[in-house]
């Protein structure tokens, strides 16, 4: 009623229609600019999520091996049904390839290391068969692709891995975790931490297990106090070498040592007590030597170094086989005559060469920019045939090459397997960029934007890589939640590989040691500044986003330079005092400090984000995985806390139960949407 007689005095009305009229309009535009902006959001997302559909339709390759003539080649990688699958082809035949699997009546089922007998005859490989998340030993005929026997070799109840044949065919050996509370990776999510907490550590040990071929006699042949990394055979059987180290095991390999172990006597003899980090133990084929990869490694499995060498006996001195070398030597195997055969990073790319370990001389046998394995032994070469006539297997993927299985000689080699052929997949077209910055050549990626023209500015994200001992090299899906996909919502995106990195020998590796954040985003800046000159970048709407490493230079950055109009801090930290605390692989940073921060907190607080926290005035989304190991979530809030009380504007997002690495492919999505989200907000023209 009051209403009613309100709108009924006809003068009062008139006079307030224009403002009536102006009210209704704004708030129908509103409402317009509403809807549009939805809209813009849903089609974000409906961009990021097929494309990350997309990736999800990539058939990803895990390993490739050659038999010993290399004729015959067997491989792993995710069947049609989604699981991980094996085959077995000839090299003359390889439409004819025949699955290997102890599945019955089509369970899906994951199945994994495929390993070539000595003889040939029979592949020996892992398979949940049995059930889920437990894999057993299973052997099949190489040329039938059936089972021996439709039992499994062994009865593990833990995690098993890095299956191996002895050189005898005698015995099979795997890395086991009996009753594992988890995947032993520092990627992993970590258990909840309750308890009486000093007894944690005994538990999760890996050790070799052997088990006999014939009678099925399963052994844990290393000392029950020792975690192992990784081992190998002496050619004649008697004996294994290994990388190990007192658990628990993701802290510590950081400071693994070199042993030497015969089965008969089951003694433990320390071989080699390492300056830096040290992978891929392997014995020369006349078991006078082992070799190894020697240097500063920042993560478990990112291998990069020198190649080194000492006698089999104890207390041996070191050689190194590749010193000063420009490069970064990453996988290696000895070849029957005593050469060694090795991988590694050039530049942004990827390099293969014979080391002659008697003269030292290095010949060059292949180069390519693109990707060849994805940091860790199982991916890597696979090598047949004899030594003047070799037969080479491995995966091959780049920006714009989906994975493919690759074989032959190095001169023509040919795609064996067509897993991703009928994939549409689009990818970003790219160049190779090298700057110099304080008389150092420093080298990088750029991807353009989709539908890219000359005529137009864009904006740029600077991703940088984890490690900070790692390396961008082109591969088909980039690091930290498939990177590439802004390339498809109007950004150049930047790789750099800064001072610290891997691809340019030892020392470039070594640059940032004590100086984390100041001489490496240098490198960076001046890479986005040499850029910005080159390419129609506009300089005012830079950001930068990492994972890891890379987001604790996001941290650090905002802190130095107001260069970057917005930040996306994933996985860092901001504090390392509180830091070398609270994660669960401390250890990586005493070769970096050369002291832990108890000894030496000055060098520490220099390189934290929180100690010039006041300098920060950009825009910061900060993400991370609430059992993150590695960067723990505490990390992330203290650096969020201290933005949000400096009026900075910032968002956090901690995933629930995600670890270092995200399993869930929703979170993986939700990333990658807040990421685009928060630039196209910060960064819009």
């Amino acid at each position: 009623m009051i209403i009613k007689k309100y709108f009924s005095a006809e003068p009062l009305c008139k006079k307030l229609l224009p403002f009536f009229r102006i009210y209704f309009t704004v708030i129908i535009f509103i409402g317009f600019a509403y809807t549009i902006s939805a809209q813009k959001i849903t089609s974000h997302r409906a961009i990021i999520t097929h494309f990350f559909e997309q990736q999800a339709g990539v058939h990803n390759i895990y390993q490739a091996q050659l038999n010993k003539d290399g004729t015959s080649i067997v491989w792993n990688a995710d069947g049609k049904d989604g699981s991980q699958s094996i085959y077995r082809a000839a090299l003359s035949n390889i439409d004819a390839a025949v699955r290997i699997t102890a599945s019955t009546g089509g369970k899906k089922v994951d199945e994994a290391d495929p390993q070539w007998s000595p003889d040939g005859k029979e592949i020996a490989f892992l398979s949940e068969a049995q059930a889920e998340h437990q894999s057993q030993i299973f052997v099949a005929n190489a040329i039938t692709g059936l089972l021996i026997t439709k039992k499994p070799s062994t009865k593990f109840d833990g995690y098993v891995s890095h299956l191996q044949w002895s050189p005898d065919g005698k015995y099979l050996s795997v890395l086991y975790v009996e009753k594992a509370s988890r995947e032993p990776s520092p990627m992993a999510a970590k258990n909840k931490v309750v308890g009486l907490i000093d007894s944690l550590a005994n538990k999760n040990i890996q050790r070799i297990a052997i088990v006999n071929r014939l009678s099925g006699k399963t052994e844990q042949i290393t000392p029950a106090g020792l975690y192992i990394f990784e081992y190998s055979w002496s050619p004649d059987s008697k004996n294994f070498v290994y990388t190990a180290a007192l658990p628990p095991g993701d802290d510590n390999w950081y400071i693994a040592q070199l042993y030497r172990q015969s089965i008969a006597a089951k003694d433990t003899i320390l071989l080699y007590h390492p300056l830096k980090q040290i992978a891929l133990p392997r014995w020369s084929p006349d078991g006078k030597h082992i070799a190894f990869i020697e240097g500063l490694m920042s993560d478990q499995g990112g291998t990069g170094g020198d190649i080194f060498t000492i006698l089999s006996s104890a207390n041996a001195k070191s050689q190194d086989l590749t010193p000063d070398r420009s490069s970064t030597p990453s996988w290696f195997t000895w070849r029957p005559n005593g050469d060694i055969l090795f991988t590694e990073f050039v530049g942004g790319s990827v390099a293969i060469n014979t080391l002659h370990v008697t003269d030292g001389k290095i010949v060059p046998l292949w180069k390519a920019a693109e990707s060849i394995h994805a940091g860790n032994e199982e991916m890597s070469l696979s090598i047949g045939g004899n030594t003047t006539a070799p037969v080479f297997a491995f995966m091959r993927t780049s920006w714009n090459m989906l994975p493919e299985v690759w074989g032959g000689n190095l001169d023509k080699l040919k795609e064996l397997t067509k897993l991703n052929a009928s994939n549409k997949h689009l990818t970003p077209a790219s160049i190779n960029v090298e700057w110099i910055n304080e008389e150092q050549r420093v080298q990088g990626w750029l991807l353009y934007p989709e539908n890219y023209d000359t005529s137009k500015k864009y904006p740029m994200l600077v991703a940088v890589h984890g490690g900070p001992a790692w390396i961008t090299t082109p591969a088909w899906s980039a690091p930290d939640f498939n990177t590439t996909v802004y390339t498809k919502l109007g950004y150049f995106v930047f790789f750099p590989n800064p001072r610290g990195s891997y691809g340019q020998g030892e020392k470039f590796t070594l640059a940032n040691r004590r100086d984390w954040g100041f001489g490496d985003l240098r490198d960076i800046t001046s890479g986005v500044d040499a850029i910005t000159k080159k390419f129609p970048v506009d300089s005012a709407r830079v950001g930068i986003l990492g994972w890891s490493y890379g987001g604790s230079m996001s941290m650090f950055a905002i802190t130095q330079t107001n260069k970057f109009r917005a930040a996306v801090a994933g996985a860092g930290a901001g504090d390392w005092l509180s830091y070398y605390g609270q994660n669960s692989i401390d250890k990586w940073m005493w070769s970096y400090f050369g002291a832990s921060p108890y000894d030496d907190p000055a060098a520490y607080a220099k390189v934290s984000a929180m100690t010039h926290i006041k300098n920060a005035k950009t825009p910061t989304l900060v993400l991370v995985g609430e059992l993150d190991g590695e960067a723990p979530s505490p990390q992330s809030l203290q650096f969020w806390h201290a933005l949000k009380e400096l009026h900075v504007p910032t968002q956090l997002m901690i995933y629930p139960d995600e670890g270092h690495g995200f399993h869930k492919f929703e979170d993986m999505i939700d990333v990658s949407v807040r990421t685009f989200e928060w630039f196209n907000k910060y960064m819009a023209p």
